[in-house]
């Protein structure tokens, strides 16, 4: 070990926003990478067998990891197996070491430590890059926030009443329902739902609370993120 030679990674620095070259091809590669994991992630045989929440964002989850795909394939372009053997250790680290909520929450978390390494490497041009390329796809993903519903205790004999009563009022809310499941024995009902950008949670339980009919009314619990 003491015989290896130490690698002089090339610094480039504030200079690179000069390279329109290099912008250029950063931009289309995380593009393309963008454009294909929606591609993957939004296929339709997917879309119809979704029933969680958690499969609802999967799509995005993908999206999100095809970005971090693009940038560590432009930084191992740039430094060779070096980097990618750096980027392999942070990974390992942040597998073992870091409690996340979520998927999508890890998925970020590895693209803040991305653009921290990118600008460790005096790549100043392609943190940017990358740091406004992402704010935009996570304002896009997340424009449409998804809610998983679940309605129990419904009054007996009155699942088809209630279910075209919460149906409606989400319909009035601009809600799009994903998926829609009822289970008579247990007289409840499960909604995955992506609401408007501008809507609250604490807007949507009143709205339900206050317009679904008090003789279909049920309890109704969320999960959230």
């Amino acid at each position: 070990m003491f015989g290896m030679e130490t690698q002089q990674l090339p610094s480039i620095g504030w200079a690179g926003f000069m390279d329109g070259g290099f912008l250029m091809q950063a931009v289309l590669s995380l593009l393309l990478a963008t454009a294909l994991g929606a591609f993957i992630g939004f296929h339709p045989t997917t879309q119809r067998t979704v029933d969680t929440r958690a499969e609802a964002e999967l799509p995005k989850v993908m999206i999100m990891y095809a970005l971090v795909g693009a940038v560590i394939g432009e930084l191992v372009l740039k430094y060779g197996m070096v980097v990618g053997f750096v980027v392999f250790g942070l990974g390992g680290l942040m597998r073992f070491r870091t409690d996340t909520a979520s998927t999508r929450d890890t998925g970020r978390l590895i693209i803040v430590t991305l653009l921290g390494l990118v600008a460790g490497l005096n790549l100043p041009h392609f943190a940017v890059i990358a740091a406004v390329f992402a704010w935009v796809l996570i304002f896009w993903l997340d424009g449409h926030p998804i809610f998983e519903l679940e309605v129990h205790e419904i009054p007996k004999g009155r699942m088809k009443d209630a279910a075209t009563a919460y149906r409606s009022v989400l319909g009035e809310l601009k809600c799009s329902i994903v998926s829609e499941n009822k289970s008579f024995s247990k007289h409840r009902i499960d909604y995955v739902f992506r609401a408007p950008r501008r809507i609250t949670h604490a807007e949507l339980h009143q709205a339900l609370c206050e317009r679904v009919p008090h003789d279909v009314r049920g309890e109704i619990d969320w999960e959230v993120e």
